[in-house]
């Protein structure tokens, strides 16, 4: 098959590139090497079986060039960053909406002329990446019927009150989470999230009305080698390792006891790799997930040792950033059923690999310049909130 990777020389575009590579593919890849993610102008090497075109998926006439004889498309190209889309809104509209569109077009322009494939289509099979980020809080239950709950993002007025955990918002008892499937309704309230969602949208529309099969993967927390150091906006555990390299203390924000839910990039890359030729999931929205909760102070303390500095210790700030959630974990059991996802990549295995690999990364700290762009933009709480205003 042919194959196009959007995004490609990125962190999991590369990963993907590589892995369809490696399965016999022919891999085009397009991507405009943004500075914030490539500081060098460089991308993440991939084989040099693979073509590089060099452009933006917003530019229409780039588009039709790159879509040129593919049979499948990976939609990988995005600005992230959930912070940081609060105060660059139309950039985060822009090429994540935009450029989906303008690849969307592109899709579809080829119907006039394109040569139809051995299943008679004429369009290519598409897989969007998209963001858990659009859940907000994930899924909960009630201790005390076991009733299943959504609730809000929390705000600062709700810590004080109530303490850093969600609460039923009718009984006001703690509540415990639990796997959030790919049915519950989407709550979050940033542009990130929300450019994520009309991603996938656009392209289950248009696949149903145009007739080529979408396929949306929700990915959670993605992790692993070739992960930016230098990004402040990119995934916690880069931030952490970026901090640690320079010897300073990981910030982590709130009490620490916040959760994630992680995936090794090597089984991101490994399930897009195996949907390319498959009917599984199409027209779907399918969870990317381990479906294991891990506490993010406990991740910088396990990170310290790992980098052999143990005498680090994380800095528990105390703070809130404004849209942040508590907890959200990822029910995985409709990837089971339709493509018999597992995740094979174990949690220390996959850390012991990325931390071998950033101790001979370049690793620039951004995070100071982060944190005053969030302060600034009034996304950061001013204070810590106080050990004395939590439930006790």
């Amino acid at each position: 098959m042919r194959i196009l990777v959007t995004g490609g020389s990125g962190f999991i575009g590369s990963y993907v590139a590589e892995r369809a590579s490696a399965a016999g593919h022919s891999v085009r890849v397009l991507d405009n090497l943004d500075p914030q993610v490539h500081p060098n102008g460089v991308g993440r090497r991939v084989s040099a079986d693979v073509e590089f075109i060099e452009g933006d998926v917003r530019d229409g006439t780039v588009c039709a060039r790159a879509l040129a004889e593919v049979d499948c498309v990976v939609h990988c190209a995005g600005a992230v960053g959930v912070g940081q889309s609060m105060y660059k809104v139309e950039h985060y509209i822009d090429v994540n909406v935009r450029g989906t569109a303008s690849l969307l077009d592109g899709i579809i322009a080829k119907r006039a002329h394109g040569a139809r494939r051995a299943d008679g289509r004429s369009l290519p099979r598409l897989v969007v990446l998209t963001s858990m980020t659009g859940y907000g809080e994930g899924l909960y239950q009630r201790p005390s019927d076991g009733e299943q709950v959504r609730v809000e993002v929390r705000t600062e007025d709700d810590i004080r009150t109530m303490g850093w955990e969600p609460v039923c918002p009718h009984t006001h008892e703690p509540l415990v989470p639990v796997p959030t499937p790919e049915t519950a309704a989407l709550l979050s309230r940033n542009v990130y999230a929300l450019s994520k969602r009309y991603q996938e949208e656009l392209a289950l529309t248009l696949g149903g009305v145009y007739g080529f099969p979408v396929v949306c993967l929700r990915l959670f927390n993605v992790y692993g080698p070739g992960q930016s150091l230098s990004n402040p906006y990119t995934g916690v555990i880069a931030i952490f390792l970026s901090r640690l390299l320079a010897g300073q203390p990981p910030m982590v924000y709130e009490d620490g006891r916040q959760s994630r839910d992680f995936i090794s990039v090597h089984d991101v890359a490994d399930t897009v790799v195996g949907l390319l030729e498959s009917s599984a999931a199409d027209g779907e929205v399918v969870n990317i997930g381990s479906g294991i909760p891990r506490a993010i102070g406990d991740i910088a303390v396990t990170l310290a040792r790992l980098t052999g500095r143990e005498d680090v210790v994380p800095e528990i700030t105390e703070r809130f950033r404004r849209g942040d959630v508590r907890h959200c974990l990822a029910d995985v059991t409709r990837a089971r059923e339709r493509f018999d996802f597992t995740p094979k990549v174990a949690w220390e295995e996959g850390l012991a690999e990325v931390v071998a690999w950033a101790t001979s990364a370049r690793a620039d700290d951004h995070s100071a310049q982060a944190e005053r762009e969030l302060r600034d933009h009034q996304l950061l709480s001013d204070d810590r909130i106080r050990p004395e205003a939590r439930r006790q």
